[in-house]
C-alpha cells in the first residue's frame, strides 16, 4: 500500500529527558485527511513539526512518499503549514501575502495567475488589495490557507487553524476546509484538541495521550468502540459516565455489576458482548455509559435489553433541542488521568532569611502538634486545592442522561433510570475495554 507519510517507532526527547512523542507508528495514505486529537501537551503538535522538518526525531524513521526523510530540509518536503496564528505580513496586501512563497521559490516567474486561482478557490478574490488590518479573523485565516494552497503542496499540515475564531465562524470554516481538501485531493494532517472538529473533519482520527498513540480509526469507531477508558472519556459530548463497580457472581444466581448502593443484573446466559466479564468476577472494573444509553422513564416502559436504576436529579441543562439531566445514583465516579493539560505550579516569591527561619519554626511546631494530636492540619494547609473533595482526574459524581426538551424534572426529584445493556462499556483495572468484546463495526455505507 502506498503511504504519503509513514512514522515508524518515532520518538522525540527534549532536554531534561522530556519525552514528547514515544515510539509512534502511524501510516497516512495519499489524499487522506487525518486528525491528531488529544489534550494540550499530548505531543500532537510535535508530531506535526517532525513531519514538517522543524524537529528531528530522536529515534525512529520518518518516510515521505516512501523516501527516508529524518534530516530532509523543510523546504525540500513539498509541505505547506497553516498555523493557529495567521502570521501574515502586516505591510503586505492579501495578494502579496499569498504570493510571497512563490516569489521565494521562483523570483523570476509571475505569481499573479496562481495567486488569483487560490483566491477564487477560497472566495477571497475581492480582498486581494486589502491589508491584514482590514480583514476579519475568518478572512485572515483564508489568506493564510491561500498562502499554503498557492504552493500546490503534496501535504497540508494544519496546527489548530480555527482555535482563534468564534464558534459560528469556526463551524463554517470547518466545512470549507473539508470541502477544499477533498476537492484538491491533498493529504492533510490536522491537529486539534476539539473533538467536534476531529469527528466531523477526519477520514481517520488518531488520539494521543502523553506522547503515546492510544487509538486510530474513523470517528464512528473511536466513539462507539473505544480501545481504552481514556479514549472513551475524551471522545464524546457530554462526556461519558464512568463509574467504579465490582463484578458479582453468586452461586446459583445471575451475574451482576455492583455499584455499591445499587446493582444491575446481567442477562442469563451472558450475551457475546459480556462474556469477558467471567474473568473479572470479584474484581473492580470501570463501567462506561454514554448519555444516550440512559433514559428517564417508568419501569413499565422498560425494553428487553434495559435494566432499572434509581437516581435523584441534581441539575438540568436545557439545550433547546434536548435536556441534559444530571442524576445522582450513589455510584463512585472513576478517575481518568490526562484528560486535561497539567496546570503549571504557581511561582512563589523567594522568602527572606527571616521569613524562611520563621516558616521553618512554624513547620516544626505544626509537625510536633500533629504527632501529639493525630491531626491532619499540615496536609490541609499544604494542599488547599483539594478543598473540592474530589481528587485530580476524577470525573463529576452522578450521571448525565439525555432527555427530550419537553421533560422538565425538578431538582431533588427521585427518577427511574432505564439503562440499555447493549450500550454498556466495561474496562478492566488497567483501563482496557473488555466489553463489548473486540469486533468490527458493521459497514453502514454498503
Amino acid at each position: 500500500m502506498t503511504r504519503a507519510i509513514s512514522l515508524q517507532e518515532v520518538t522525540k526527547v527534549y532536554s531534561r529527558d522530556v519525552t514528547a512523542v514515544d515510539r509512534l507508528s502511524l501510516d497516512i495514505a495519499p489524499g487522506e485527511f487525518l486528525v491528531l486529537l488529544g489534550p494540550s501537551g499530548c505531543g500532537k503538535s510535535t508530531v506535526l513539526r517532525l513531519i514538517a522538518g522543524l524537529e528531528e526525531p530522536t529515534s525512529g524513521t520518518l518516510l515521505l512518499d516512501g523516501e527516508w526523510a529524518n534530516t530532509l530540509a523543510p523546504g525540500d518536503r513539498k509541505l505547506a503549514m497553516v498555523f493557529q496564528h495567521y502570521a501574515l505580513y502586516p505591510n503586505m496586501t492579501t495578494r502579496q501575502n499569498i504570493g510571497f512563497p512563490l516569489r521565494i521559490e521562483a523570483p523570476h516567474d509571475n505569481p499573479r495567475p496562481r495567486v488569483e486561482e487560490a483566491a477564487r478557490t477560497l472566495g477571497i478574490q475581492d480582498l486581494l488589495d486589502r491589508y491584514p488590518a482590514q480583514l476579519s479573523g475568518g478572512e485572515r485565516q483564508r489568506v493564510a490557507m491561500g498562502r499554503a494552497i498557492v504552493r500546490r503542496p503534496s501535504t497540508f499540515l494544519m496546527d489548530e487553524p480555527l482555535s482563534n475564531l468564534d464558534a459560528k465562524l469556526r463551524t463554517r470554516l470547518r466545512a470549507e476546509i473539508a470541502t477544499l481538501t477533498r476537492h484538491m485531493g491533498v493529504t492533510t494532517v490536522y491537529v486539534t484538541h476539539d473533538q467536534s472538529e476531529a469527528m466531523s473533519l477526519g477520514d481517520r482520527v488518531a488520539i494521543m495521550r502523553d506522547g503515546v498513540l492510544q487509538q486510530t480509526g474513523t470517528g464512528r469507531e473511536v466513539y462507539q468502540l473505544p480501545d481504552n477508558v481514556f479514549v472513551a472519556a475524551f471522545v464524546g459530548t457530554p462526556r461519558i459516565n464512568l463509574l467504579r463497580a465490582t463484578v458479582r457472581a453468586p452461586l446459583g444466581g445471575r451475574m451482576s455489576i455492583d455499584f455499591g448502593p445499587q446493582r444491575i443484573e446481567l442477562p442469563h446466559p451472558l450475551s457475546p458482548e459480556h462474556q469477558m466479564l467471567r474473568i473479572q468476577m470479584g474484581r473492580e472494573v470501570t463501567v462506561g455509559l454514554r448519555s444516550e444509553a440512559l433514559r428517564i422513564a417508568p419501569p413499565q416502559h422498560m425494553r428487553p435489553s434495559e435494566v432499572l436504576m434509581n437516581g435523584v436529579v441534581q441539575h438540568v441543562e436545557y439545550q433547546g433541542h434536548e435536556s441534559l439531566v444530571h442524576v445522582a445514583t450513589g455510584a463512585r465516579a472513576a478517575e481518568v488521568e490526562g484528560l486535561e493539560a497539567p496546570r503549571p505550579e504557581p511561582r512563589r516569591p523567594r522568602a527572606s532569611r527571616r521569613e524562611a527561619a520563621r516558616s521553618g519554626r512554624l513547620g516544626r511546631l505544626l509537625g510536633w502538634a500533629t504527632e501529639r494530636e493525630g491531626s491532619s492540619s499540615v496536609a490541609t494547609l499544604e494542599r488547599p486545592e483539594e478543598e473540592t473533595g474530589r481528587p485530580p482526574g476524577t470525573l463529576p459524581e452522578g450521571m448525565v442522561v439525555r432527555a427530550s426538551a419537553e421533560m422538565q424534572p425538578r431538582v431533588g426529584e427521585h427518577v427511574p433510570i432505564l439503562l440499555d445493556l447493549k450500550q454498556l462499556y466495561v474496562f478492566d483495572d488497567a483501563g482496557r475495554r473488555i466489553c463489548p468484546a473486540p469486533r468490527r463495526l458493521p459497514d453502514l455505507e454498503h
